[in-house]
């Protein structure tokens, strides 16, 4: 995604292994990613990107005054928050310690690497598949009295996350 003040920044979607870099758009008091050597194009990253800098990853104040102010972390999940508010920026940072930074408080000229794509259902490849893709329940083996639910996981149950 790319917050609500980038609309009118050429852009283009985040893919594995782009090197990309945070600045400050022309046209835009937003700041943001880039790809390296292309500093007018957003690149927009989608919930749940991971995202490795070069180094600690610095910030802003909220009133967006230096010095910049370091994490100690560099690695992050792009996130997204204020989701009910229009006019607020939704572009944000998740870091391994709870922390969460707005995107656009990021300092300028930091250089990070997409890591990872969050993981997408893949497309039905059959009738069944089509018929039970939209569904939160399919029937197992014809047994209309069971039901399985269909839930996509993201990360493998643990021993203590098995009811």
């Amino acid at each position: 995604m790319c917050d609500y003040s980038l609309h009118f920044v050429p852009t283009r979607p985040a893919k594995v292994a782009d090197k990309l870099v945070t600045t400050k758009f022309n046209v835009s008091t937003t700041r943001g990613f880039a790809e390296v050597g292309e500093p007018n194009v957003a690149v927009c990253v989608r919930p749940g990107t991971e995202i490795a800098f070069e180094s600690e990853v610095e910030y802003y104040d909220v009133w967006g005054v230096s010095p910049c102010y370091k994490v100690r972390q560099k690695v992050a999940r792009f996130y997204q928050i204020n989701g009910d508010e229009a006019r607020a920026h939704h572009d944000a940072l998740e870091f391994p310690d709870g922390q969460i930074i707005l995107l656009t408080r990021l300092c300028e000229g930091q250089h990070a690497t997409v890591l990872q794509l969050p993981a997408t259902l893949p497309p039905p490849t059959n009738a069944l598949d089509e018929r039970t893709s939209n569904s939160v329940a399919a029937y197992s083996n014809g047994d209309h009295g069971r039901s399985e639910a269909l839930v996509p996981m993201a990360f493998p149950l643990g021993p203590d996350d098995r009811a």
